[in-house]
Order: structure tokens, then C-alpha cells, then sequence
């Protein structure tokens, strides 16, 4: 099975942006487990566990890692039994719309052993503070840093290049988006890029494994969406599934697009974050921008990417110590957690979903 991750939350400038409200439509779902629990109780590895067993049963796992620490799960989605195992506490909290029929809650804090836990409350509180001191000096960094970023947008933007969009927008859908069926498409969202402690990253094996034609945009200011929203709004008005990606550091705006029935996709790359193999083709979006618009406003445009590209590097540099944090406060835990128990739990839970009708 193909390789298939996506951030389901962002560290944005607008705080932590969630899009795990897509795991509460019972109609889309027919089993969501949410798992509750603090650090270090296992959550994560009973994740992989069940995702193990979902493979070796032939079915396809998306993974859904942490925005913060990419190497850590927040949920894993089965999409052909509608199904999915989440991460359901603060800042990512899935609230059931349908308890006992869809959701389920399983409680991993039982595995704590809550006497060998007692005398470590004092470490405990100061790790959990000194955790969200940081998460707070990241947010503040993003915020700055997507002030300037939408300044950057709104400089460059103009009534032609507007309609120069619009123009190469229309040219794509008339090539690319041929009707398949009466009734709209389905639109997914997730994040495919992210800003974590391992600085911005886009995980671009999911766009290599879902489309092997690929659009690269070459964007330095963030227009991007202006192209891609047509296409979206195109795409599911001929009946195409897509699943649309937005920008991590303007979460109102896309910044990538996958058509997986149609082995299609659009990506945002730039110097930061290139694509790195050879696409179907490619556009530079940066091209576009007026040539007067640009000369005017030249300085202001470097003077606010570079202070903004110091402000990520300051939010990524909370990240890491928020992290660090975290793993101390998850190395206090680790020691007195059952997790005998919680492999129990996930091969009952695996045992549950394998029962569902496909």
C-alpha cells in the first residue's frame, strides 16, 4: 500500500488550527475511536499497533502525525472501512456526534500506576508548564511572521495578476477536469505542510504516491490559492474526489491540491520547501506578479520575508524546546504506565475494527 500521511492540525498563525472536526460526521464514519490519556500513556503505540495489524489485513492506513513532532502519531484513518483512531485530547479534541453507534471513548489513563505517580506531581506540573510557555512564544512568532507574509500577499497582488490567474486557472480545468458524474465530488482536507520541531516540512511522499502527474507551483508570495480555488471548486462540481491542503502559515488559503482518482496534483514549492523531482509541469507563479508592482515595492518585499523567515526560525526554535519538554515530561510517565495493557487494548481495538463490513 501506498505511503499516505497527513497533519490534521497545524501550528499556524492563528494558534493551533484543527481539522479534525472531518472525524465527526457519522455519515462518512461507522466506527472513531478516541483516545484519552495524557503523556506518555501510550497513545501513539497503540496507534501503530493497530495500523500494523490493518496493513498486514491488506488495507490501506493513512497516518496522521503530530504538527509538532512529526514522528509521533495523532491518529491513523482506514478509509475503506470509514473508521479511525484518534488522539482526542487538548489541543486536537474529537467530541462524538453519534456516541455508542460511531464513537467510542477508550480511557488509557487506567494503565497509570497511580501511586508510583504521586511523589513526581511536582516535576509533572513544572514539565506540563514549562511545555505551554513555549507553545505560547511560538504562537506569538507564527503571528508576527503571518502579518508580514499577508503583507508580502497583498503587496504583490493585482487586478492583472488576477486575472492572469484566472486565466491559467480556466486553461487547466478545461484540460484536466472532464465531468464523471452528475452529483459533486468529495472534498478531504488535511495539511501537507507544517511547521514543527523539525522546522517547516511538507510531506511530500503523499503527493507521490496519490498522483503521478504534478503541477509545481513556484510561489514566493502566497498565490497559490488564487490558481487553485477554481480548480477545487471545478473539481467537485465534475464529480472528482479532492483532497485540499492548506497553507500552515495562512490556513484560510490552499497552498496544495490532490485529485487522487485522477492521479493528479498541484503543490506549492518555493526555496524553502522545493519539489524535488521532475514535475508534469511547471509554474512560476512568482512570474506573474506585475513588473511595476514588483519594482515598487522590491524592499519591503525582502525586508518582510526575511524578518518573517527569522520569526518561523524563533516559533521552530520553541517547537524544539517545547519538545524537549515534552519528552521529559513522557520519560516521567513511561516508567509507571502498564503497556502491557494498552498492546491488550490495541489488539482488541484492531480485532473490533477488522470486524467492520467493508
Amino acid at each position: 500500500m501506498p505511503n499516505i500521511q497527513y497533519f490534521l492540525g497545524g501550528n499556524t498563525p492563528l494558534g493551533f488550527y484543527s481539522l479534525y472536526h472531518q472525524l465527526s460526521d457519522p455519515a462518512k464514519h461507522q466506527a472513531v475511536y478516541i483516545l484519552k490519556g495524557g503523556a506518555g500513556c501510550g497513545k501513539s503505540s497503540l496507534m501503530r499497533r493497530v495500523g500494523r495489524h490493518a496493513q498486514a489485513a491488506g488495507l490501506q492506513v493513512v497516518e496522521v502525525p503530530c504538527s509538532g513532532d512529526p514522528d509521533s502519531l495523532d491518529a491513523i484513518l482506514l478509509p475503506q472501512l470509514g473508521a479511525a483512531v484518534v488522539d482526542g485530547t487538548a489541543p486536537h479534541v474529537v467530541e462524538p456526534a453519534c456516541a455508542g453507534v460511531v464513537e467510542r471513548y477508550v480511557d488509557l489513563s487506567r494503565f497509570y500506576s497511580w501511586e508510583e505517580l504521586q511523589p513526581l506531581k511536582g516535576d509533572i506540573i513544572t514539565m506540563g508548564a514549562a511545555c505551554s510557555a513555549c507553545y505560547k512564544r511560538v504562537y506569538r512568532c507564527l503571528g508576527a511572521a503571518g502579518e508580514l507574509l499577508e503583507d508580502v500577499h497583498d503587496r504583490v497582488t493585482s487586478d492583472l495578476l488576477t486575472q492572469k490567474l484566472a486565466r491559467r486557472a480556466r486553461g487547466i480545468i478545461a484540460r484536466e477536469l472532464k465531468p464523471i458524474a452528475a452529483a459533486s465530488g468529495e472534498e478531504l482536507q488535511g495539511f501537507l505542510s507544517a511547521v514543527t520541531h523539525k522546522g517547516p516540512i511538507t510531506l511530500w511522499e503523499t503527493v507521490e504516491s496519490q498522483a503521478q502527474r504534478v503541477y509545481e507551483l513556484w510561489d514566493s508570495y502566497g498565490l497559490a490559492h488564487d490558481l487553485l480555488a477554481p480548480i477545487l471548486s471545478a473539481g467537485l462540481a465534475t464529480g472528482h474526489q479532492a483532497v485540499a491542503c492548506p497553507d500552515p502559515m495562512a490556513p484560510h488559503r490552499l497552498a496544495h491540491l490532490i485529485f487522487p482518482d485522477l492521479s493528479l496534483a498541484f503543490v506549492t514549492s518555493n526555496a524553502h520547501t522545493p519539489w524535488l523531482h521532475h514535475p508534469y509541469r511547471r509554474l512560476r507563479l512568482d512570474a506573474m506578479v506585475d513588473r511595476e508592482v514588483y519594482r515598487a515595492s522590491r524592499p519591503r518585499l525582502r525586508f518582510a520575508q526575511k524578518v518573517a523567515q527569522a520569526l518561523v526560525e524563533q516559533a521552530v526554535d520553541g517547537l524544539r524546546q517545547a519538545k524537549a519538554a515534552h519528552d521529559d515530561l513522557e520519560a516521567l510517565y513511561n516508567a509507571h504506565v502498564d503497556f502491557q495493557g494498552v498492546y491488550q487494548v490495541a489488539d482488541q481495538v484492531a480485532e473490533e475494527l477488522l470486524s467492520l463490513p467493508q
